[in-house]
């Protein structure tokens, strides 16, 4: 998610910031101050850059909201507390011996891999109806945390599948996107539903998870990871 916040900084402010570079480039007069007989651009930077800060803040808060679909509520309440998973145990293991090398680089220690492995497998089979590819899961969680539990992003989504933390204060389970299991079970189940209301459409799926909806570059970043790195 920071990194749409990124590509998303406002042209004008790109411009005056290139400008700034090039005065900053004529000598160090520059920076003391406008020599006799040129104008003074600093503070119509400083103003480009204000406004492209209160931009900032602005998609920050319009991404924040995408997750808040009403029926998402109900979904999240009835899986919040589920901890049982009926994943077949011979594909289980073979999953485990796939994936644990991959994840090594990420997540260092094996406790903590296979904690992330055992959930990610599970949730993404909860849904006998739905089921997720787990391995396109662990591609996302790369994405958007790089397996962090304590990232945090610019608009504030919380660990792992960087789940927005309104979810947990309304559900009674504060605190807890720190944790692999409810942050994993909770993140499953928001793109599970985006994926069923785009009629499995994984590009727009992807896209309102990750609240970028019009633009393809996340989608694109996530089935590259899953195809180049991840693909069970």
């Amino acid at each position: 998610m920071r990194w749409v916040l990124i590509r998303r900084f406002p042209c004008r402010a790109r411009r005056a910031l290139t400008a700034h570079r090039t005065v900053g480039a004529r000598g160090r007069a520059a920076v003391a101050g406008p020599s006799r007989g040129t104008v003074d651009r600093r503070p119509a930077l400083i103003a480009c850059c204000g406004l492209a800060l209160l931009a900032l803040a602005g998609g920050g808060a319009a991404r924040a909201d995408q997750q808040r679909d009403p029926e998402l509520k109900t979904l999240l309440q009835g899986i919040i507390e589920k901890t049982d998973c009926f994943a077949d145990k011979y594909e289980s293991i073979v999953w485990y011996k796939a994936m644990e090398p991959r994840l090594a680089r990420f997540v260092p220690a094996h406790d903590a891999r296979m904690e992330i492995l055992d959930h990610v497998y599970c949730e993404a089979k909860r849904d006998p109806t739905l089921p997720l590819p787990p391995d396109l899961v662990l591609a996302l969680i790369e994405v958007e945390s790089r397996f962090d539990p304590w990232a945090v992003s610019p608009a504030g989504a919380v660990g792992l599948m960087q789940v927005m933390p309104f979810w947990p204060a309304q559900l009674g389970v504060r605190n807890q996107l720190v944790r692999a299991a409810p942050n994993i079970r909770m993140g499953c189940e928001i793109l599970r539903y985006y994926l069923r209301a785009e009629h499995h459409d994984w590009v727009r799926a992807l896209a309102r998870y990750n609240g970028s909806v019009g633009r393809n570059s996340y989608p694109a970043l996530v089935m590259q990871r899953w195809q180049r790195a991840w693909r069970f």
